[in-house]
């Protein structure tokens, strides 16, 4: 067997980012064999994420990633939860997400398992980075959600806030814009709509894609609204389609007045920078990611696991 030294357990540590206890253990484990070490980490990980699959993980990053290609240019962003924002913070958790989100520049939009198997540079696969992260940070972690545009001529303009690092933050965005432009004046022209979606959070880029049922729901509520008013149907008529049109104007990206210049809509905004590039620019898709939402995070729990570690001082 070979000689645990303090050097060996360094290097394993390096290599897989463990802790220093448990790089001993494996190499003890392994009879100093660091690539069995390394297996035996891998498999301890395995372990970890099975007890820690019940926790709720609702903090975590968003990450983004471009590629240029030719005339065109695809986009990605990606969701990697987990149990606090403290983990944000890690460098290995940060470039974790970075690696995934250039990933998905080559899995279709919305396709986990997907991404899940796709093979980085490296040899490992997302899930098997996911698995180490867990071993190595102690938190249940979970690729939630990701999308991807691709502009066969033209760019997609990424956006991040609420930065954490580099192309990594809680909110991500993707405007997929079509134009024959220069690509750097395009991609400001979509960087600038990228933020508006940001802070506005549209629902739909046309009126043609909202979900009918979200329609009808406005609808109705509209409706039973105006008819308290007491006026003839005919005039209710109108109050509920102006109502309408209204909401359109909140929640249709192209319909919104323009946070950078409320005088403009989105899309008058991108008519006129269109003029000025001398090209035509058309937005052909955008996603907003923010960190969690629609996630149950238990609050209640949480906070019984807080009063029990403060019990535990």
């Amino acid at each position: 067997m070979a000689e645990i030294t303090a050097g060996l357990v360094k290097d394993l540590r390096e290599k897989s980012g463990a802790g220093m206890m448990d790089c001993k253990k494996a190499l003890t484990e392994t009879q100093g064999d660091i690539e069995a070490a390394m297996d035996w980490l891998r498999t301890k990980g395995l372990s970890k994420a099975a007890k820690k699959a019940a926790r709720v993980a609702a903090e975590g990053l968003i990450g983004v990633a471009v590629r240029h290609e030719g005339a065109g240019m695809t986009g990605a962003v990606v969701e990697l939860n987990s149990e606090t924002d403290f983990v944000a913070r890690n460098d290995l958790f940060q470039t974790a997400v970075r690696k995934i989100a250039v990933a998905a520049l080559d899995v279709e939009s919305g396709d986990i398992q997907g991404l899940n198997q796709a093979t980085l540079s490296d040899g490992q696969t997302v899930a098997d980075v996911i698995t180490n992260l867990i071993a190595t940070i102690g938190e249940n972690m979970m690729l939630r959600r990701t999308a991807r545009f691709v502009a066969p001529e033209g760019v997609v303009a990424p956006y991040i806030h609420n930065v954490a690092g580099p192309d990594v933050g809680r909110i991500g965005v993707l405007v997929a814009l079509a134009s024959t432009g220069d690509k750097d004046r395009v991609t400001d022209i979509g960087r600038k709509v990228a933020m508006h979606i940001a802070a506005t959070q549209p629902l739909a880029l046309t009126t043609e894609e909202i979900d009918p049922a979200a329609v009808e729901r406005e609808r109705a509520i509209f409706t039973e609204q105006a008819q308290g008013s007491g006026k003839p149907p005919a005039v209710i008529e109108k109050m509920v389609e102006g109502r309408l049109r209204k909401f359109y104007e909140e929640v249709v990206l192209l319909k919104q007045a323009f946070v950078m210049d409320p005088d403009l809509t989105v899309e008058q905004y991108v008519q006129k920078a269109a003029k000025e590039l001398g090209a035509p620019v058309k937005i052909t898709g955008f996603v907003r990611l923010a960190l969690g939402e629609g996630v149950d995070k238990k609050a209640d729990d949480f906070a019984a696991e807080v009063a029990a570690l403060a019990g535990q001082g």
